[in-house]
């Protein structure tokens, strides 16, 4: 199966930005490249979608100007009201808005830039233990990196290499014996440290698991094997993003491109550090940002940011906003450490009964940390995977109405995320409560596989149910989690439609989605998570002029070739920053 899901390199994105060719036709007596001015542009014969209402509706016509849309409708109105606007005949193509990321990992989609990619393949090429250790030696000599520096990896996945299992501290001490390497599980939720990078951190055999953690152990003995998961991984975290701090600027831009690439006009950074935040911000007040970018601040900042009186919520400053703050409620569900309210069925690494995965926080805690949000009025976020993790975020909810003394239904838009795993019941907590889940179907095709092995097929076919959340009426949306899996808005379409694994079986027949509906995840429902229903999602007049443009159009093609539409041009405001270039 191909799929066209693979990371652009730094040359690819210089090479795009260097072509300047175009598949539209645009005839014009001004040119529309920069629409900064009062100048109108009408596009006209295609499929233009306008993502308003429960069924589709398409309109002959709409026209963009000052950055917003000023009109939608016929086009003999628009060619007759705008005499001298730009005409961009869209050639059948099809015209939505532009697409939004429910959550996906900005930072860390920059940080993988000076990285080794381990990732298995439709992402990359590993496959074998081997093929990850050469990855590792060929890294350090094509980037000339000297003995003693750090170097980091990202993607692995045990469940997809020939040996079935994660690389331990003596597979990675055998090639890079003389620098600290420590490398990130494809789930974001543990990685593998070699002997040097488990020294540095002073993590030996006397120090003990960290709550809401493990420190796996070579068999037979309390000697660190390499492997750390959950909040045992932190320290590793700090490290990492302290080395890689510096380069942040250098590709900031790049990552914008990537995003825009994949016809995304805001893109989404889950828990951000205060500095991190502040680094966002100056990019964007000196006009680097070209696309809207929101952030989640880190839970562990939270008392910290909502005493700071300069720190602005949910208000862009020069197209950045901190949206609210993300907490983290459990693991991975293909990294066995998702919290379960019933055990796995295959055997869990340092577990010997009753393995359900972890909590990453205590119920008390999370209880006290809903209640300080709701106090203060602050959008919750919080990364849920199993049905466990789902009860607590529940728990706490009605717990923190309780002790604000606020109404449970209050438009709050809590949002947990993935919410892969959740019940009925839970579903219809979520609507009771007015929760938003964001659903993650990509793993239905890169795990769904994995999933009937350790969950079983009823829990696996239940996996982030966006049929059965579309009729009882729920708001949702559906993301990448990037990265996760890579940031590609109609892939993450192909695998809520289709929900077909990697072996080509699927996964949850009943829970397929209709086009439309997986197109409501990224756009419409993604807008209103923001609170931005008012100025983005549909192709509305008066909303801004956030613009895609695909080569096909997903309500009509087949199913199956979802993943093959193409996004020929991106417009943020009225300006192309995306443009792709012709053969």
């Amino acid at each position: 199966m191909t799929i066209g899901i693979i990371k652009p390199t730094l040359l690819s994105i210089g090479l795009m930005s260097m072509i300047g060719c175009t598949a539209l036709q645009t005839t014009s007596k001004q040119p529309n490249t920069e629409q900064t001015s009062d100048s109108a542009t009408v596009y006209y014969n295609g499929n233009i979608i306008t993502m308003e209402g429960e069924q589709p509706q398409m309109v002959e016509a709409l026209v963009t100007q000052a950055g917003k849309i000023a009109y939608v409708g016929d086009l003999n109105t628009a060619q007759s009201k705008y005499k001298n606007a730009a005409q961009v005949n869209l050639n059948s193509k099809t015209l939505l808005p532009g697409f939004i990321d429910p959550h996906s990992h900005f930072d860390m989609v920059s940080n993988t830039m000076g990285q080794a990619n381990l990732n298995p393949p439709p992402v990359g090429k590993i496959d074998s233990m081997d093929k990850l250790l050469q990855a590792l030696k060929d890294y350090k000599k094509d980037n000339n990196i000297a003995d003693g520096e750090w170097i980091y990896g990202w993607g692995y996945d045990e469940s997809q290499l020939k040996e079935g299992r994660h690389p331990n501290k003596a597979d990675i001490d055998k090639v890079l014996p003389n620098n600290p390497v420590y490398l990130q599980h494809t789930s974001g939720h543990m990685g593998v440290a070699n002997s040097q990078a488990l020294a540095a951190l002073n993590i030996t055999a006397d120090t003990k698991n960290p709550e809401g953690g493990n420190i796996a152990r070579v068999k037979g003995s309390s000697e660190p094997n390499g492997l750390v998961q959950e909040t045992a991984m932190y320290p590793f975290m700090r490290r990492m993003l302290e080395v890689l701090e510096p380069n942040q600027a250098n590709f900031f831009e790049q990552t914008q491109d990537y995003y825009a690439k994949n016809g995304l006009t805001t893109a989404h950074n889950g828990s951000t550090a205060r500095n991190t935040i502040q680094f966002f911000q100056k990019q964007a007040d000196v006009g680097k940002l070209k696309i809207d970018l929101v952030a989640l601040a880190g839970s562990s900042d939270l008392d910290e940011n909502l005493a700071d009186k300069d720190f602005v919520w949910k208000t862009y400053q020069n197209g950045f906003k901190v949206q609210g703050t993300k907490i983290i409620a459990d693991g991975s569900p293909q990294g066995k450490t998702a919290y379960f309210s019933q055990p796995y069925l295959t055997p869990v690494p340092d577990c010997k009964k009753d393995c359900r995965g972890l909590p990453s926080i205590s119920q008390d805690a999370l209880n006290e940390m809903f209640a300080k949000a709701y106090k203060h009025d602050n959008q919750l976020f919080i990364h849920n995977n199993g049905d466990g993790a789902t009860d607590m975020i529940i728990k706490a909810h009605e717990y923190a109405v309780k002790k604000t003394g606020q109404a449970a239904d209050k438009d709050r838009r809590t949002v947990p995320i993935h919410a892969q795993f959740a019940r009925p019941d839970q579903l219809e907590a979520f609507k009771k409560y007015k929760m938003l889940p964001s659903f993650f179907t990509n793993h239905a095709y890169f795990w769904g596989d994995v999933h009937v092995q350790n969950l079983g097929k009823k829990r696996a076919d239940f996996l982030s149910p966006i049929a059965t959340a579309d009729k009882m009426g729920l708001k949702y949306t559906n993301h990448s989690d990037d990265t996760v899996t890579p940031v590609d808005p109609l892939f993450t379409v192909w695998s809520a439609v289709n929900r077909t694994s990697r072996s080509g079986k699927i996964i949850g027949a009943n829970e397929r989605a209709t086009p439309y509906q997986a197109l409501k995840a990224i756009t419409t429902n993604a807008a209103y998570e923001y609170y931005e229903e008012n100025s983005k999602g549909t192709l509305t007049k008066g909303k801004l002029a956030d613009l895609v443009i695909l080569d096909a159009n997903p309500l009509t093609v087949n199913a199956d070739k979802l993943k093959d539409i193409h996004v020929v041009t991106t417009i943020k405001e009225g300006k192309i920053i995306y443009q792709r270039p012709t053969k």
